[in-house]
């Protein structure tokens, strides 16, 4: 059996990427490439949690995650915690379009691909615009990585401006 679209999900099922954006590309967050990262994340309470299983394509070694693959999970779903986060602090149906301004990961210690592994993202700091996100991508029960950025909704004329439509 297959896994049904994006579209033809429950809405209840959808991930934010593919309730906001169901046509983006992106490598990391895109459920339009086939070929990328695909990251399905998921609104719980204030934090966003997403699983995500690697493949061995993904890895810088045998058994462990690139560490470049590490930093487009944590700031693609750091990023969506942002864009959520502003949706629901102004009101608005849909998130705006953000773009990362900054983030910085430190990576702890060796990612096994041997099983899936968890992110989780929260909010520690917001103004109009903007949201400073601090996340976490946990493997084996341990975390393996962090991350701190900064991301910043964008207006008309920024390249990503609609991107996700």
């Amino acid at each position: 059996m297959t896994n049904p679209s994006p579209v033809e999900r429950d809405p209840r099922e959808r991930s934010v990427q593919e309730r906001f954006a169901p046509s983006s590309i992106c490598f990391g967050c895109g459920p339009a490439n086939a070929k990328g990262l695909r990251i399905r994340s998921f609104l719980d309470g204030e934090r966003l949690v997403a699983t995500w299983t690697p493949e061995s394509h993904h890895e810088a070694f045998p058994g462990m995650l690139n560490g470049g693959i590490c930093g487009a999970l944590l700031d693609c779903h750091s990023n969506w915690m942002a864009a959520v986060h502003l949706m629901l602090k102004s009101g608005a149906a849909a998130p705006p379009c953000t773009v990362t301004a900054d983030f910085h990961v430190k990576l702890k210690r060796p990612t096994p691909t041997n099983g899936p592994v968890t992110l989780r993202a929260w909010v520690v700091e917001s103004a109009e615009d903007r949201a400073v996100i601090e996340a976490e991508l946990e493997a084996g029960g341990k975390i393996t990585a962090t991350c701190r950025g900064t991301f910043v909704a964008v207006r008309e004329g920024h390249p990503a401006y609609h991107r996700w439509g």
